[in-house]
């Protein structure tokens, strides 16, 4: 008997948090700091290029949400120069980039060694299954 009250609890935990995370609204941070998602060139980053290696340092595509983290911020960290798009970014220098749009947004990029990166731009999810699983993959990426 007490192993039934105490399987059911679990099992009602389990449903009650699942629910949670599929309808409880997603909230937008107040400070703009907490929209951005930051990527960094490392030091170093154009040399090893210029030595052939075609490692990649940042990923060819990221994905961000409207109205959670739906600010690019880019983090020259090398000692020369890089482009994005049509912007030089210094050595020490941040670039913030805001997206008001979903959809795919190629960019130039010389920190690549495709010298090409996509920024994918998500809505928010929906409340349901959708935002379930937006939340689970936000969990498992944040994870990794």
């Amino acid at each position: 008997m007490k192993k039934r009250i105490a399987t059911a609890f679990v099992v009602a935990v389990l449903a009650s948090s699942f629910a949670w995370a599929a309808f409880a609204p997603l909230q937008a941070e107040q400070d703009e700091g907490q929209r951005e998602q930051l990527f960094e060139i490392p030091k170093g980053t154009w040399e090893r290029r210029m030595k052939g290696d075609k490692t990649s340092i940042l990923p060819e595509q990221i994905t961000l949400t409207l109205g959670l983290r739906d600010v690019l911020l880019l983090r020259n960290s090398d000692t020369v120069p890089q482009i994005f798009g049509p912007v030089l970014i210094m050595p020490g220098q941040d670039f913030r980039l805001p997206f008001a749009q979903a959809g795919e947004h190629p960019f130039d990029c010389t920190a690549h060694a495709s010298g090409k990166m996509t920024v994918v731009v998500d809505e928010m999810p929906a409340p349901g299954l959708e935002r379930l699983r937006w939340r689970l993959h936000s969990l498992i990426d944040s994870n990794t």
